[in-house]
């Protein structure tokens, strides 16, 4: 019998420490809990906020700058302007060719359109109807987003990137094919001096 009474007080003895390390723990909880310890990160919050702000981000860098491929025959004149450029459709005339939103559409010789681009091949026409083909398309699909998204209309608005040696004529055909082509305002876009 004796046995068994030190086994039970054993038991009772080990049962009161359990309760008294858990009684322990559970004051040290509240006390931390009192002190305003995070006991937890809630991680979802976080990437949440983490989204928004990449987002702003990219919105922001977005439209800061715009891109242009610069390459040998292509010298963009120098201005102290202090506009930001939109994003709007490119066309870019340099001295050897002529793209659209950086997809070349016609090769030029030396600044000039060929006649074979032009209207019945003549020299002395405006329309070029490769040019127009390109803007054309490009008009197409800002109209079909504007029609989804109120937030994006269609501005009819062109970014001009010529070189700087082009002729007023070379000029005078391109913005008389986007004019055909629904592109009615223009920007030329210049190299911002420091």
């Amino acid at each position: 019998m004796a046995d068994a009474e030190i086994d039970r007080r054993r038991e009772q003895a080990a049962f009161r420490e359990e309760r008294q390390i858990r009684t322990e723990r559970r004051d040290r909880r509240k006390a931390r809990e009192r002190a305003g310890e995070i006991k937890e990160l809630n991680i979802v919050a976080m990437m949440d906020m983490m989204t928004i702000l990449l987002v702003f981000l990219l919105k922001s860098y977005q439209a800061s700058t715009l891109s242009v491929n610069m390459h040998e025959g292509l010298t963009i004149p120098i201005s102290s302007t202090q506009l930001v450029p939109q994003e709007n459709v490119s066309i870019t005339v340099s001295m050897s060719e002529l793209t659209v939103n950086d997809r070349r559409v016609v090769p030029l010789q030396g600044g000039v359109i060929p006649p074979a681009f032009k209207e019945g091949g003549r020299a002395e026409a405006f329309y070029v109807g490769a040019v127009f083909d390109a803007l054309k398309k490009e008009v197409d699909k800002q109209k079909y987003i504007a029609q989804y998204n109120k937030n994006a209309p269609f501005s009819g608005r062109i970014n001009v990137i010529a070189d700087k040696k082009i002729t007023y004529r070379t000029l005078m055909e391109v913005l008389y094919t986007a004019g055909q082509a629904e592109l009615g305002e223009y920007k030329f876009m210049v190299m911002k001096n420091d």
